[in-house]
């Protein structure tokens, strides 16, 4: 590769071509299904270099991705015969108990994050996987089990140390660029490499009420419609989220309902143990819980309570919808899915939205839409040696579709492989200041790896592979 050699020169962390030791490692990505070998893998050890390594695609037009978590369904992080720059060694984790802030590298993992705040009794709003990486979650917006509460994670946000597409250094927020501070609240990746985050911690922790419920899924319909009701008058405190899945083998269920289709909730209580109970109660009445989990658990176990359920390697396809309420024909999508759900790694989950994540003015960050609602994700996954990847991703598109008349949009890190209808959906009216804002910081699309926002005019004549 042409000036390879100088740009070892420049550059403090590891490069790595085709054949090298390290190279396959860091070029896989959380979704197993996505195998691509980049021409060069820039592995950064902090902000100097990924600016070196943005300058070096711009000069040898080499298409672009960035690796953090690499938990993108896309597979976002690693590019075919391009670059990739992989900030994953970017780990520094700073908090400030006095001031309740966190600094997090661009590489940080969620779990790394909430090992460091909870050291202080502290917690920024973030994801339910704790192999996610910060970058995307945060970009994208940032839902989680504490948001209801606390706001989404870009609620939460500070500031963002960005390498823009001209290989420059940016520090991004409210008072120093407002504009594009408002646009990385969930615009995800298309205006340059987040290399650092500033949060905002709340007191969370180490323990509080938590857990998941369990019912058959001949129960789901009343239990939904229970939810439904409850959601829109539920207390801030109280966290949400549904799933609909074949019972796993494990302590969590009973051995007879191994394999069976269930519904489950699990909720996260943030306050006072006592009236969180009382909150709770009118869940736990609803249809004949075949497990109930929710007691006293720390944090740091509900935040990778679902790692074992999305793991590294195997094959998986997604798609999602936002719906305003759980009209009975939903309920009877989401059973009706359970019902022919092709695989034991698949389920359908979803977020109940609202609280003060609802509250926020939809205008103050690109995430755009607020207020009460679900966010319903369908998710297949299936180990590799599983030659029949169509029915799985067939069985996401059936559900998908079977939504769609009740949909509003799509949360933005849900996207799949929509393309730019999916990046319509996701942003709608706001699509138009994000564009201008892409034509101004990355007019040439450099950074085109994500749900992309496309500029007005493409100005360069093409990127290239190597």
């Amino acid at each position: 590769m042409r000036g390879l050699q100088e740009l070892r020169g420049r550059f403090r962390g590891a490069l790595l071509r085709p054949g090298e030791e390290g190279y396959d490692e860091t070029r896989r990505v959380w979704n197993g299904a996505i195998d691509r070998r980049p021409a060069l893998i820039a592995r950064c050890a902090g902000a100097d270099d990924v600016a070196v390594a943005v300058r070096f695609a711009r000069e040898h037009d080499l298409l672009v991705s960035v690796r953090g978590g690499g938990h993108a369904v896309a597979g976002h992080g690693v590019v075919d015969g391009g670059l990739m720059i992989d900030l994953s060694s970017m780990k520094a984790v700073r908090v400030d108990p006095g001031a309740r802030t966190a600094r997090a590298a661009g590489g940080v993992l969620l779990g790394e994050l909430d090992r460091a705040t909870q050291r202080f009794g502290l917690a920024a709003p973030s994801g339910i996987v704790s192999h996610t990486g910060i970058g995307g979650l945060t970009l994208g917006g940032g839902l989680g089990h504490t948001m209801r509460k606390f706001g989404l994670t870009v609620d939460n946000l500070r500031s963002v140390d960005l390498v823009t597409a001209d290989g420059e250094p940016l520090h991004v927020d409210a008072w120093t660029e407002p504009e594009l501070f408002w646009g990385l609240r969930g615009g995800g990746g298309n205006f340059g490499i987040a290399t650092a985050f500033e949060y905002r911690l709340h007191p969370v922790g180490p323990v509080l009420l938590c857990g998941p419920i369990f019912w058959p899924l001949a129960d789901a319909p009343e239990v939904l419609r229970v939810l439904r009701d409850y959601a829109p008058q539920a207390p801030d405190e109280l966290g949400m989220v549904l799933f609909a899945r074949l019972a796993p083998p494990g302590p969590l269920v009973p051995p007879e309902h191994y394999g069976r289709p269930v519904l489950g909730l699990t909720l996260t209580w943030a306050g006072d143990p006592a009236t969180g109970q009382r909150a709770i109660a009118p869940l736990r009445r609803a249809g004949r819980p075949i497990a109930d989990h929710v007691r006293p658990l720390p944090y740091l176990f509900l935040q990778s309570m679902v790692d074992g359920g999305n793991q590294h390697g195997m094959h998986w396809y997604w798609r999602s919808q936002r719906v305003p309420e759980l009209t009975d024909e939903v309920i009877d999508v989401v059973c009706g899915l359970t019902d022919t759900i092709t695989s034991p790694l698949s389920y359908t989950a979803g977020f109940v939205m609202g609280g003060t994540a609802g509250q926020v003015d939809p205008e103050a960050t690109a995430v755009g839409e607020r207020g009460n609602g679900f966010e319903l994700s369908i998710v297949a996954g299936w180990p590799p040696p599983d030659p029949g990847g169509d029915r799985h991703t067939a069985w996401v598109r059936q559900g998908w579709t079977a939504l769609r008349p009740w949909s509003t949009g799509v949360y933005s890190h849900f996207i799949s492989d929509e393309g730019a209808a999916g990046v319509e959906a996701a942003y709608g009216g706001r699509l138009k200041r994000l564009t201008a804002l892409k034509d101004r910081y990355d007019p040439a699309n450099l950074f085109r790896m994500n749900a992309n926002i496309r500029p007005t005019a493409i100005l360069r004549p093409g990127i290239r592979q190597a």
